[in-house]
């Protein structure tokens, strides 16, 4: 084995060492991809307001061309979700995400992809065939990871996080979302913000 190859091992065992860091809760949920394909093991974890550090800094354009800056949506709950087109969990998941979005949109729930693979018409052809109902950022430069380093490691795709309405971090979930899991903790930012 090569270098490179074993310096690629012990950096992905190094992540996955990660994955449960930090937080008041974790669990793990199981992937029901079929696909044999798993990037995250569907692990949760949720952090208490007082663990809860900085709001996350993300600005983007969409692929419908419009700009989105979080800032903007201090007093909401954001869930963001970290996806690829080509990703089997990502469309195990996409009907679960669109029925979060219509359930919660009236509640002051905002949903945003960030897609840091694709180009446009890749993902634009995934979110008419998943009928994604809110919007994704086309993020080539891969800011939205950037955004959440050093606030929440993100070691898998999808990667889901749900941020209060001071747009911190309030909960994350490695891999194929279990919607129950999300739904909570939405319901749980949504109470404090009550």
């Amino acid at each position: 084995m090569s270098r490179l190859p074993r310096a690629l091992a012990a950096l992905a065992v190094a992540l996955l060492a990660l994955t449960g860091c930090g937080g008041s809760a974790t669990g793990t949920a199981t992937d029901t991809t079929g696909a044999g394909y798993q990037a995250g093991d569907g692990s949760w974890t949720t952090w208490e307001e007082p663990e809860r550090t900085g709001p996350v800094d993300l600005t983007g354009t969409t692929y419908d061309e419009e700009e989105v800056d979080l800032a903007d949506w201090r007093g909401d709950v954001v869930v963001l979700n970290f996806w690829y087109a080509a990703c089997p969990p990502c469309r195990a998941e996409a009907g679960d995400l669109a029925a979060i979005h219509a359930d919660y949109a009236d509640r002051g729930v905002r949903l945003l992809g960030v897609n840091p693979r694709d180009d446009a018409a890749t993902a634009q052809a995934f979110e008419r065939s998943f009928e994604v109902p809110y919007p994704s950022l086309h993020d080539e430069t891969a800011r939205g990871v950037a955004a959440l380093q050093g606030l929440v490691p993100l070691q898998a795709m999808p990667t889901t996080v749900v941020l209060d309405t001071e747009g911190r971090v309030a909960g994350r979930v490695l891999g194929q979302i279990d919607p129950g899991i999300v739904r909570g903790m939405i319901d749980d930012v949504l109470a404090e913000a009550a």
